[in-house]
């Protein structure tokens, strides 16, 4: 099938079978996103090892993203598992409470008393509870209800217009990006970063567990919004974290913010994953609802590189058939979408070698209208450029390694294909060729575009750009 966009979905109980995640891969999913808030080490040890499998099972490779906890706030137990809120009443949010009743419940997140202040507003349950501040007495935060509702164990906190402090990476984060990097994951998610600061801090111990994954940051802080641009900087890719974000800053700025966020990072050559109810009522029916089909949609059009998959995957009654649906929303997007690409070069000044010639491939594929461009290359650098770009053009990225491979499962119009490299510049240009014969829609007296480093097999080193027609030998 050809399309452009990506999918990215979370394994869960509803698909930890390797049957079920067979046909999950076979339907098209690129990326597999395992939940480090559920399960533990040795779950999604042995969850990577099936995805691995599986995949080779089907002669491919997929990404694993490995998504960390964070620090998400949570009220504690209810000695009767749940109470029914009404507004108007008090209700007493106590760090030194046990078991919670219909008057007060425990907090997880024992700092929650020093970050608010009377008028706060503190929203439970992703937003369906609202409690409204009004006096802070030692460890107990007394509040009145404002929206009521029933509330159970451990649901969320959040604080309208952002300002809780907890750091985005906790003590069972340190713990779980060791596992992240024993099970070979190609992407780290970082859950509620406030800054650069936490993207900082989210590489060096990545490093220091020995990993090379890239890290995503997961934007659904408030204050997130006001630092975009140097978490931007910081990262290797941004999820529009639609959930936590919307609670913060209202639902009604969300769409617009994605927007921006998309095309933010894109002009940073950096990569986006869109995120959150996407095909929410697929959890419980075989088709989605209109405005479903339109939200994946419209994000297609504003360029994300992957949308994903969470509950829908992991828990939901029809896991395959919803990824099929996705495949086909985003494929009849992307059909739509008018390649207008002139306007992206205008303004821009190119300082690399590398990124000069990804450029000048973009234009040419567009305006000589060929059939495929393959980038032979190591790191999956001059793809990652080019995917930058709506060139109506798909662009196969050939590479000796299995790790640029997999990474690459994430980019945008971008399919990742092995292919062994030596240093005999004919012998590797044929070998490439017939990759592209026999896995791409390509045919003899097609033309194609190939960008290559000379001397062969040095990263960072593509210098060249050749035009061919497949079969005409050189």
């Amino acid at each position: 099938m050809n399309r452009a966009t990506k999918i990215v979905a979370t394994l869960g109980p509803a698909s930890s079978t390797a049957d079920v995640l067979t046909r999950m891969l076979a339907a098209g999913v690129d990326v597999v996103r395992l939940n480090f808030s559920h399960g533990t080490a040795a779950d999604h040890q042995g969850r990577a090892r099936m995805v691995r499998d599986a995949a080779h099972a089907l002669g491919r490779e997929v990404a694993v993203m490995a998504d960390l906890q964070g620090p998400k706030i949570r009220i504690g137990k209810f000695s009767s598992g749940g109470v029914t809120l009404e507004a108007g009443q008090t209700f007493v949010l106590d760090a030194d409470c046990e078991l919670g009743d219909e008057h007060r419940v425990g907090l997880d997140y024992k700092e929650l008393p020093h970050d608010v202040e009377p008028g706060a507003v503190l929203l439970l349950d992703d937003g369906l509870i609202r409690l409204r501040v009004e006096s802070v007495q030692g460890n107990a935060i007394h509040t009145r209800v404002e929206v009521g509702g029933v509330l159970s164990n451990n649901k969320g906190i959040n604080r309208q217009g952002g300002g809780l402090t907890a750091p985005a990476l906790t003590a069972k984060d340190m713990d779980d990006m060791k596992t992240a990097v024993a099970i070979d994951a190609d992407y780290v998610a970082v859950s509620f970063p406030k800054n650069k600061e936490d993207m900082y801090m989210a590489r060096q111990l990545l490093r220091a567990a020995g990993g090379s994954a890239r890290l995503v940051a997961k934007i659904e802080r408030a204050e997130a919004i006001a630092a975009l641009e140097e978490i931007i900087d910081a990262s290797d890719a941004i999820m529009v974290a639609r959930g936590d974000l919307a609670v913060e800053v209202g639902n009604a700025a969300v769409p617009g913010l994605q927007k921006r966020m998309i095309r933010l990072a894109r002009e940073r050559n950096k990569l986006t994953i869109t995120a959150t109810q996407m095909m929410e009522s697929m959890i419980h029916n075989p088709v989605p609802t209109r405005a479903e089909v339109s939200d994946v949609a419209n994000a297609v059009l504003d360029g994300t590189d992957a949308v994903m998959l969470s509950a829908e995957t992991a828990a939901g009654r029809f896991p395959v058939e919803t990824i099929e649906t996705m495949s086909q929303i985003c494929a009849e997007a992307e059909k739509s979408d008018v390649v207008v690409l002139d306007r992206d070069f205008l303004d821009r000044t190119f300082t690399r070698i590398d990124q000069s010639i990804a450029m000048a491939t973009i234009f040419t594929a567009f305006h000589l209208g060929v059939k495929a461009i393959a980038s032979l290359t190591q790191s999956g650098s001059t793809a990652l450029w080019m995917s930058r770009h709506n060139c109506g053009c798909p662009i196969y990225a050939l590479t000796p390694e299995t790790s640029s491979q997999r990474r690459m499962a994430l980019y945008r119009n971008v399919r990742p294909l092995f292919l062994e490299q030596s240093g005999d510049r004919e012998a590797v240009l044929r070998a490439a060729e017939e990759l592209l014969v026999s896995k791409a829609q390509v045919a003899r007296g097609d033309l194609i575009i190939l960008t290559i480093g000379e001397p062969m097999g040095k990263s960072g080193g593509t210098n060249a750009m050749k035009i061919v027609r497949v079969g005409e030998h050189h």
